[in-house]
């Protein structure tokens, strides 16, 4: 497959492969965006990808092929604010789909537009780093968070390239659920003596931080079958396994590399979970308990 024409980046893998054995019944994918065709769904100027084939429809055949039954529409930040293609992709795929908005949103927009979007089913407000171009000051990072509690939803905290300790003073005191994405960008070859690491392990153990398996195949040094990063998730999940919980990151953007076909990541995240009752936990229950499924 070659890079996309429209971007400097990769695609996803088109024909999502059924991994050998199947997830338990209600598993959830707790990130994957949606976008769509440009006219449609016009781009944010200085967005840093666009992908408009990564529409619903693609997303829902993926999740089919996976045996996926629950999934989280995170806000992409092509569109900043504009949550258009997430809201259509909620109405679309009903009721075992739920949403994260743009914390972008909450500075721009008006409490009628955040209305819409909690009633649609979005429960979380993601702060993107800040090389994506929609990183909020500590002033405005302080008012959103202060709307989140609000509303009752989750932080989500995307971390930096290098790790999450630099940003850690931003968000390590809050008292709310907090999702931090990516297993903290740990670096895999460092160990335990990797300091975003240290920290993400110190923040699991104090009860509403959270952490999202995911871009095992980007964070691995090792690259396939990613070996490497298997130590390092499982260390964060024996430091909370009830706030662990497992992504797809389809369609994959910003990948400098050809992404990996989403059932090599289902058949990862089995070998990152050492039992079934531990791989039930990581897909439905926490993800349940976390994005409100079961309320």
């Amino acid at each position: 497959m070659t890079k996309s024409a429209m971007t400097k980046y990769f695609p996803f893998d088109p024909n999502p492969r059924r991994p050998g054995r199947l997830p338990p019944p209600r598993s959830c994918d707790s990130q994957f965006h949606v976008l769509g065709p440009t006219d449609k769904y016009p781009p944010r100027p200085g967005a840093a990808y666009e992908m408009p084939s990564a529409t619903w429809e693609a997303a829902l055949k993926m999740h089919r092929a996976l045996g996926i039954e629950r999934g989280i529409i995170v806000q992409p930040t092509t569109y900043g604010a504009d949550h258009q293609a997430t809201l259509d992709g909620l109405a679309a795929l009903g009721p075992n789909y739920k949403a994260c908005a743009n914390a972008v949103v909450l500075s721009e927009r008006d409490d009628a537009y955040i209305a819409r979007l909690h009633d649609a089913g979005v429960r979380g407000a993601r702060f993107t780093r800040a090389g994506l171009g929609l990183a909020l000051s500590p002033e405005a990072f302080g008012k959103a968070v202060a709307r989140v509690r609000e509303l009752g939803w989750y932080v989500k905290i995307q971390p930096e390239p290098d790790g999450i300790l630099e940003q850690a003073p931003l968000f390590e005191k809050l008292d709310l659920p907090v999702l931090i994405d990516h297993m903290g960008r740990a670096n895999p070859a460092a160990g335990a003596q990797d300091p975003s690491r240290a920290k993400l392990v110190e923040l699991l153990r104090r009860g509403n931080f959270w952490v999202m398996l995911s871009l095992g195949e980007k964070i691995s040094r090792a690259g396939p079958p990613w070996d490497d990063v298997i130590p390092l998730a499982r260390a964060l999940i024996d430091a909370a396994p009830d706030r662990v919980v497992w992504a797809t990151d389809w369609p994959h953007p910003v990948s400098t590399k050809q992404p990996p076909n989403e059932g090599d990541l289902v058949e990862l995240l089995y070998r990152y979970a050492p039992d079934e009752a531990t791989l039930k936990r990581i897909l439905v229950d926490n993800p349940a308990r976390l994005f409100g499924f079961d309320r």
